[in-house]
């Protein structure tokens, strides 16, 4: 019985202590549709990227076509031969497979680009969005968009607009 008391005296409380703070959401995907800086970054990022997949799939075909070469040859090579051209071959494979990963790898140039390209933008709507819920006292702003589980957010707590409109933007 006293454990049932206590329970229920917790669960009031925590009820009353979460009536307490207020919480906000954003749609992060509407923000940055809206902040031309992020689609010109993304731009600049698909181009140099195509840019560079070319530069790799130029070296891929290049062994492929050393591999086929290869084969059609491969009856009139010598032991020494042979080896010389899976050596080159390999070298070559090897070659496309490091520039890949020094592009698009998890350290990668690409990474780095958007690193430098996404930054500036994130800060630039995380302050907004921080002096928002400072002026207004949210505890919690929650980004809709992305895959938190939020079911329903009322419309009526949704400061998208309000951070678009402080970073300069109108919608």
């Amino acid at each position: 019985m006293m454990k049932k008391i206590v329970l229920t005296m917790l669960v009031l409380l925590s009820a009353v202590s979460m009536q307490a703070q207020k919480f906000a959401l954003l749609d992060m995907d509407y923000i940055l549709k809206n902040v031309p800086a992020y689609e010109r970054a993304n731009e600049q990022l698909a181009q140099v990227s195509k840019k560079w997949q070319a530069e790799v799939e130029a070296i891929q075909t290049e062994a492929q076509t050393m591999y086929k070469d290869y084969q059609k040859e491969v009856v009139f090579l010598s032991q020494e031969q042979k080896k010389a051209r899976q050596d080159a071959i390999m070298e070559k494979e090897r070659e496309a497979s490091e520039l890949k990963k020094r592009y698009f790898g998890p350290e990668g140039e690409l990474f780095k680009k958007r690193t430098a390209l996404m930054s500036p933008i994130q800060e630039e709507i995380y302050n907004a969005v921080s002096e928002i819920a400072d002026l207004r006292g949210y505890q919690l702003v929650l980004d809709r968009a992305s895959d938190s589980g939020i079911i329903f957010g009322s419309p009526k707590i949704d400061i998208s607009s309000e951070v678009l409109s402080r970073l300069g933007y109108s919608n």
